[in-house]
C-alpha cells in the first residue's frame, strides 16, 4: 500500500488523448456542421475587415456542436486576423459559472488587461467603473472583439448585461465588439425587454440534432485522435450513437458513454472496449445525472423527494397523501416552512417530468384515481440527501419509522 498507483499505472493505457473525447475538446473537423460553420463565418468576416460583424443568437439542444463550432470559428478569425494584420479577439464566457453582470463585465474586461495589477477585482467596484474600465480596454485594441456568452440564458441579469454589451459600439470610437449567445431555449430573446432587443439586432442560427449515423462519423473521427489502433470492437461507437440519438441526438452524451466505456474497460485490465462496457458506462452516466440533479434541486423538493424514499419503504403503493403526511412531519422536524398538498402535487409532476420519480396516475374503480409514486435509485438519491446539509436531522425523525431509517 506504500506506492498504491504504481500497480495502477503499471498497466498498458488504451488511450492515446483522452481529452479528444471531453466536450471542451475543439477538434479540426466538426463533421456534419459545415453549414453552420459556414454561416457564422459569414456572420462573422466582417471583423476581418475592421468593421462591425451582427451580433448572432445560436439556438439548439445540448450537445449539438454550438460552442464547439463558436470555439472553432473564433479560433479561425484570431488566426485570420493575425496573418492579415488586423486585431480580433474571441472572449469566451460560460454564464452558468460568471451569471450576474457584475462578473461578466469583470470577465470580459479582464481578458484585455494584461498587467496583473491593473485587473478588475472579483466584486467590490461599482458597476458602472467596471463598464468604464471595460470600454477603456478594448478601446485601447482599436480592433474587433467578438464576445461568446455561452448558456445565455442562465444569467441572472440577462437584460443589463445584454443591453451593456450590446450598446457597448455607442461608446467606443476606435474599437468595435459583437455579441454571440449560446441558448437552448429557442423563446429565450421573447423574454427580454423590448429595448434589449432593439440594441441587439440580432441573427439567428438553429441547430438541429444529430442522427445517429451522424454521432457515428463524430465518434469516428473522435476515436481516431483518443485511442491506440483496434481497442474498439466494431460494435461500440454504432451502439453509443443509437443510445445517444434515443436523447435528442446529444453529441456530448455519446461522446460520454464512449469516454467512460473505455475507462471501464482499462480499470478492468482488458484490452478491448466492447459492448458489455457501454451497458455499465450507460448505467454509471445515468446515476451520475440523477445525483447532480437531487443536488441541485431546492430545499422543499429535496425534502419531498426523501418523503418519497421513506414512504416507498414502509408503504406499498405510495401515494400523495401519504407522501405529504410525510413530508409535514419532516419540515417539522427541521423547522421549515409547511408547503399546501396541492403545491406538493406540483413538485412530484416537476420530479416526475426529470425523471428522478415515477408518479404514474392509477383508477380505483368507485373511488376515482389517484398516482402512485416510486422512486428512480432510491438509495444513490438518499445517500445523497443524508449528506446534504440543508436536509432536516433523519435520526430520530419518527418512532413508528425509526427502524426503518437506521
Amino acid at each position: 500500500m506504500k506506492d498504491i498507483f504504481h500497480g495502477i499505472l503499471a498497466g498498458d493505457t488504451i488511450f492515446k488523448n483522452k481529452e479528444a473525447l471531453r466536450p471542451s475538446y475543439v477538434p479540426e473537423i466538426l463533421p456534419h456542421r459545415e453549414k453552420q460553420i459556414k454561416e457564422l463565418a459569414s456572420i462573422l468576416a466582417p471583423a476581418l475587415r475592421g468593421e462591425t460583424p451582427s451580433n448572432v443568437f445560436i439556438y439548439g439542444k445540448t450537445g449539438t456542436g454550438k460552442t464547439a463550432v463558436s470555439k472553432y470559428i473564433g479560433k479561425q478569425l484570431v488566426e485570420k486576423g493575425k496573418e492579415m494584420n488586423v486585431n480580433t479577439n474571441f472572449v469566451y464566457i460560460n454564464c452558468e459559472i460568471v451569471d450576474t453582470h457584475y462578473r461578466v463585465l469583470q470577465n470580459v474586461a479582464n481578458h484585455f488587461i494584461k498587467v496583473w495589477e491593473n485587473r478588475i477585482p472579483f466584486t467590490g467596484w461599482p458597476t458602472d467603473e467596471v463598464y468604464t474600465r471595460l470600454i477603456d480596454a478594448i478601446e485601447k485594441t482599436a480592433g474587433v472583439a467578438v464576445i461568446v456568452l455561452d448558456e445565455v440564458d442562465k444569467l441572472k441579469e440577462g437584460n443589463d448585461v445584454l443591453y451593456n454589451l450590446s450598446r457597448m459600439n455607442y461608446d467606443l470610437k476606435k474599437a468595435r465588439t459583437s455579441i454571440i449567445g449560446i441558448s437552448n431555449d429557442l423563446k429565450f430573446t421573447e423574454f427580454l425587454d423590448p429595448r434589449v432587443k432593439s440594441s441587439l439586432g440580432e441573427e439567428n442560427l438553429v441547430f438541429p440534432p444529430y442522427s445517429a449515423d451522424e454521432l457515428c462519423d463524430i465518434l469516428g473521427e473522435r476515436a481516431k485522435i483518443a485511442f491506440k489502433d483496434s481497442v474498439i470492437e466494431e460494435n461500440v461507437i454504432p451502439l453509443c450513437a443509437a443510445l445517444a440519438a434515443q436523447e435528442h441526438g446529444d453529441a456530448r452524451r455519446a461522446l460520454d458513454l464512449l469516454r467512460v466505456a473505455a475507462e471501464i474497460a482499462e480499470r478492468m485490465k482488458e484490452e478491448r472496449v466492447t459492448e458489455k462496457h457501454v451497458r455499465v458506462a450507460e448505467n454509471k452516466i445515468e446515476l451520475d445525472r440523477v445525483t447532480e440533479i437531487v443536488r441541485t434541486l431546492p430545499i422543499q423538493s429535496k425534502i419531498v423527494l426523501m418523503a418519497s424514499i421513506i414512504g416507498g419503504e414502509k408503504y406499498e403503493g405510495l401515494r400523495t397523501g401519504e407522501v405529504y403526511a410525510i413530508y409535514k412531519d419532516l419540515c417539522r422536524k427541521g423547522g421549515i416552512n409547511i408547503l399546501t398538498q396541492r403545491r406538493i402535487a406540483d413538485i412530484i409532476s416537476e420530479l416526475d417530468m426529470l425523471g428522478i420519480i415515477n408518479a404514474r396516475v392509477v383508477s380505483k374503480g368507485r373511488y376515482g384515481r389517484t398516482r402512485e409514486i416510486e422512486v428512480s435509485a432510491p438509495l444513490k438519491i438518499r445517500q445523497v440527501l443524508e449528506k446534504d446539509e440543508s436536509m432536516p436531522d433523519l435520526k430520530d425523525y419518527s418512532p413508528a419509522l425509526q427502524s426503518k431509517l437506521i
